[in-house]
């Protein structure tokens, strides 16, 4: 089976371009105030080697944009987002798009969430918004199996694939963020028939632990780490902006493309990366990977 690559990280990207200071809004502030920096992003994934653009909508949430002021503008920014990749795609000449579904509240805090019952209606509106420029959907670093649940429920409600994330604890891979064993997550992956199972936003090294532990399951398995040194306490807190996490030094193209050689020669067909990890780091792994077979 040939590797798919996915794109990089998109907030961490636009924010070393610009040389702006973040905002609570982290990426979707470029979807109002800087598009084109996003396009062009997306375009140099793709030139990289990626096979994958995903919206820039991570956290395109009610809740997100209510504190700004900005909460007539969801439908607008998913649209936006949405169109901003696909037309990165279509000038690239192939490649496919991932509709991009964050956490509600904030990421790395799977207690703050809604029930997954509550949540699968945010998440349905956002599905609805996403079908037509979409061809699948990707809810990113769930960190507890009822805040998966919600995402993937309510990015059932239209016919797409359904790719779902989970981030790990950085201390130990085998538990999500939320302290349950990553097997928990595995009773979603037939009941919301998903096609692809994956890790994201943790540590390459916290990845390594999972992965393994994903084998056997009846769907393709992949990673995408990011490059934080850790994720601060403070980041947790109300308020907090990414400007509280350290980027790792100890983590260029090629060391990182270590890491992912590692995932596919355990179980990993889909690879990319998350925060930190840009388009020098998808060109090495394109390099690597490109026509490889497992």
């Amino acid at each position: 089976m040939n590797i798919t690559l996915l794109d990089g990280g998109m907030g961490q990207e636009l924010l070393g371009r610009s040389g702006l200071q973040p905002t609570g809004l982290w990426s979707t502030q470029f979807l109002i105030d800087h598009p084109e920096l996003v396009a062009a992003v997306h375009s140099d994934f793709f030139s990289a080697g990626a096979d994958i653009a995903t919206t820039n909508s991570y956290i395109i949430h009610r809740d997100r944009l209510k504190p700004f002021g900005l909460e007539h503008r969801f439908a607008d920014l998913h649209r936006q987002a949405c169109i901003l990749a696909v037309s990165a795609r279509d000038k690239h000449g192939s490649g496919l798009v991932a509709g991009g579904m964050g956490p509600t509240g904030r990421s790395y805090r799977p207690d703050l969430v809604p029930s997954a019952e509550e949540a699968a209606e945010l998440y349905a509106e956002i599905a609805y918004l996403q079908e037509p420029y979409v061809d699948l959907f990707l809810c990113e670093t769930m960190s507890s199996v009822e805040q998966a649940r919600g995402a993937v429920m309510g990015a059932s409600v239209v016919n797409k694939p359904v790719w779902l994330a989970v981030s790990v604890a950085d201390e130990d891979g085998s538990k999500l963020r939320s302290g349950e064993a990553i097997s928990e997550i595995f009773p979603l992956i037939s009941e919301f028939k998903l096609a692809a199972l994956l890790v994201n936003c943790s540590s390459p090294e916290a990845v390594n632990q999972a992965i393994p532990r994903l084998a056997g399951q009846d769907v393709p398995i992949g990673a995408y780490a990011n490059g934080f040194v850790k994720i601060a306490p403070d980041f947790m807190k109300e308020g907090a902006t990414v400007d509280l996490l350290e980027s790792r030094t100890n983590l260029g193209p090629k060391s990182y493309a270590d890491f992912v050689d590692g995932w596919i020669k355990q179980v990993a067909t889909i690879v990319g990366g998350c925060c930190e990890i840009g388009p020098a780091h998808i060109e090495e792994l394109a390099k690597r990977l490109k026509g490889r077979e497992i």
